[in-house]
């Protein structure tokens, strides 16, 4: 690993004043969203986030779009072109960019820059994603047909150093793996712990997803067990009903794909109280990239870009008021926050166990319900984390709001082969 990245400071600082997301949703089946293009669905979120900061879409000055597979998704390479007419943006300056999974965190990293450099007042950032399907190559592209892991896999693999590394379609089980059972050979734990510490952190998760009416699995795990026939949550936890995937995570670890969008309008801090009363400020992003190759990547790459960040700002860990993790391998949520310095080294587990990660908890994380319940649609994904952590530096999150006022929130996010970033937004209010 490289440690000798020092970050700079940016020319001026820059903050969050406009937020917009959609539900996420299966736009395959739900009747409701069926037929919806990328354009359509950004564009809401684009409108929604111009709504939020009082501004006109003239008023904006250039736009990114993210999303993680435009090509295979909605048969396009450059979606920006496609989607600007669908916010009022025609003629504008724009560009796409694709980073996997880590595609969210990475808008609102350019966006900053953008902002930052001096060249922009007002930027928006955004993606969007219809992971749950792709168009059929026959029809209009907004008539989609379900993608199926036949089409899904052998594209991930593209995202690999297939002469020298590991591919994803040599080993998926392996991949998801990785981490947690570095970890529990590291500190001791049964298979039997391990499982019991995965189901009760998805099982807290989805009680804050139960809250979030954007979230795509709301349906509570206690009325699941009684449905299924089970009077004890935890034995339908570990039931058939719930089965294994790999060697740990069962499917209430796994992320549920789903389609979705969110963006954010940025601007110089200076002038963000024009915007907002409750401006959120970008204060540094630290960013680390390792491919398949190098044994507990994510792990490695997750402990330098939070060094980065950590020195960048010269905030520590006890800092941090409000974690986003992005888990779609589950066991990644308590694992990276330990890593972060956000929960004691070798005790995460504990916590997680105990409740202590949800979101009235004592230390709140994923407070959307995460990949496992709020919904995984890929690019957008680390976009609505950024929604959900301004909604709740504001104090906006209603039922779900954590006990605590956050005053710094630390965003990770990973994924592409692997791209990981580490944020630090401040309410600057």
């Amino acid at each position: 690993m490289v440690h000798n990245v020092k970050i700079g400071k940016n020319m001026r600082s820059v903050s969050i004043v406009g937020i917009g997301a959609t539900p996420f949703f299966n736009g395959i089946s739900n009747p409701q969203y069926k037929g919806l293009t990328n354009g359509e669905l950004f564009g809401y979120a684009a409108l929604d986030a111009m709504k939020d900061a009082h501004v006109e879409p003239r008023d904006v000055q250039y736009f990114f779009h993210g999303s993680a597979n435009p090509h295979v998704l909605n048969g396009c390479i450059t979606p920006n072109l496609q989607v600007a007419d669908w916010f009022g943006m025609r003629g504008k300056g724009s560009i796409s960019h694709s980073e996997g999974c880590c595609t969210g965190y990475i808008a609102l990293e350019e966006a900053v820059f953008a902002v930052a450099s001096g060249a922009y007042e007002v930027v928006l950032t955004g993606c969007s994603e219809q992971g749950t399907g792709m168009p059929d190559g026959n029809t209009p592209d907004h008539i989609r047909t379900a993608l199926t892991t036949e089409v899904l896999f052998p594209d991930l693999d593209s995202i690999f150093d297939r002469a020298y590394g590991r591919y994803l379609g040599g080993g998926p089980g392996m991949n998801h793996d990785d981490w947690i059972n570095f970890y529990a050979k590291e500190n001791g734990l049964t298979p039997d712990q391990v499982d019991d510490v995965l189901n009760h952190q998805a099982y807290h998760f989805r009680r804050a997803a139960e809250l979030c009416p954007r979230a795509i699995r709301r349906t509570p795990y206690e009325k699941l067990a009684e449905e299924a026939g089970y009077e004890d949550v935890w034995d339908y936890m570990k039931s058939p009903n719930n089965p294994k995937m790999t060697q740990y995570l069962r499917t209430s670890s796994d992320s549920c794909v789903a389609d979705g969008a969110a963006c954010c309008i940025v601007v110089p801090t200076e002038i963000a109280h024009q915007y907002t009363d409750k401006p959120i400020e970008v204060l540094a992003t630290g960013a680390s990239v390792l491919d398949a190759i190098v044994p507990h990547l994510e792990k490695k790459a997750t402990a330098e870009a939070a060094r980065q960040v950590y020195d960048a700002t010269g905030l520590t860990a006890d800092d941090m008021d409000l974690l986003y993790v992005n888990d779609f391998i589950g066991s990644s949520a308590f694992l990276a926050a330990e890593e972060i310095g956000y929960l004691p080294k070798g005790e995460g587990w504990k916590y997680a166990l105990d409740g202590r990660l949800a979101y009235d908890g004592d230390k709140p994380m994923n407070t959307n319900g995460g990949r496992t319940s709020y919904g995984h649609a890929f690019a957008a994904s680390g976009m609505a984390d950024v929604f959900e952590a301004v909604v709740q530096m504001r104090g906006e999150a209603g039922e779900r709001q954590i006990k605590k006022m956050p005053k710094h929130t630390f965003l990770r996010g990973f994924g592409g082969a692997q791209n990981v970033r580490a944020t630090i937004l401040r309410a600057n209010f």
